[in-house]
């Protein structure tokens, strides 16, 4: 890639991560991939990596694939939006150990160049959180790296979310990747102290660019000012 973010033929990328594990990250990328197409964006999307299928008649299904798939400007092969996806429910890394398979990531940057050739956006998707390990030497962050890719961060509104969530930030700073911002997602509706937690991580983050309430759906927040900062991000300005 000739900078960050952008393809050699032309389309850009970015990176979603997450807090953890379940705080949202396929929900907001759906709405984003929703919100770049009503910008007048061609958008793909692209699960590098996914753990958990349904087994049905016309082969394996991840239900993160399927929305992302969905949510995209047009279907492409589920192969080529998704290199690697196993059966259990379990870490990529433990998933691709018991199926005898190695994560490489010269193939995904040639899929992610690929998709980068049909769209004027591709929004990349981790699995877990920005440490959750591919393999014994590398994790999503070196993921991110390898695809030289600036980076949006969800945050799932929770008890223990303040730590999860600096720790994360701190960690994508340390990398060198541009970043983005960061999404707030209020998965537990009965979290105490909701708008305080808010308030300490917009000091420490900056503020969001969305708060998502509990159960939104698509009409019900606006994603808008997060596009304005893709092409600062993608030229590794922010």
């Amino acid at each position: 890639m000739n900078q960050r973010g952008k393809g050699a033929s032309g389309g850009a990328a970015f990176f979603v991560t997450g807090t953890d594990t379940e705080v949202g990250k396929t929900f907001v990328s759906v709405r984003l991939l929703h919100a770049l197409r009503r910008a007048g964006e061609t958008v793909l999307a692209m699960k590098p990596v996914a753990a958990g299928c349904e087994e049905t008649p016309e082969g394996w299904r991840n239900e993160d694939v399927e929305a992302l798939r969905n949510a995209a400007s047009f279907p492409v092969a589920r192969e080529a939006m998704n290199p690697y996806l196993f059966l259990p429910p379990v870490s990529p890394h433990l998933a691709a150990a018991e199926a005898g398979v190695m994560i490489e990531m010269d193939v995904l940057r040639r899929h992610l160049e690929t998709l980068q050739g049909q769209a004027e956006q591709v929004l990349v998707e981790g699995a877990g959180g920005w440490l959750s390990p591919l393999s014994d030497s590398t994790t999503m962050a070196d993921l991110a790296a390898a695809l030289e890719l600036p980076v949006l961060l969800v945050v799932g509104l929770r008890l223990g979310c303040l730590n999860h969530a600096l720790l994360t930030f701190e960690a994508i700073r340390g990398s060198g990747l541009p970043f983005l911002g960061w999404v707030a997602n209020c998965v537990d509706p009965a979290m105490s102290g909701l708008d305080e937690n808010l308030a300490y991580l917009t000091r420490k983050l900056g503020p969001p660019l969305a708060v998502v309430p509990h159960g939104a759906s698509v009409s019900e927040f606006d994603l808008g000012p997060f596009l304005g900062l893709l092409g600062e991000g993608q030229n590794g300005t922010r």
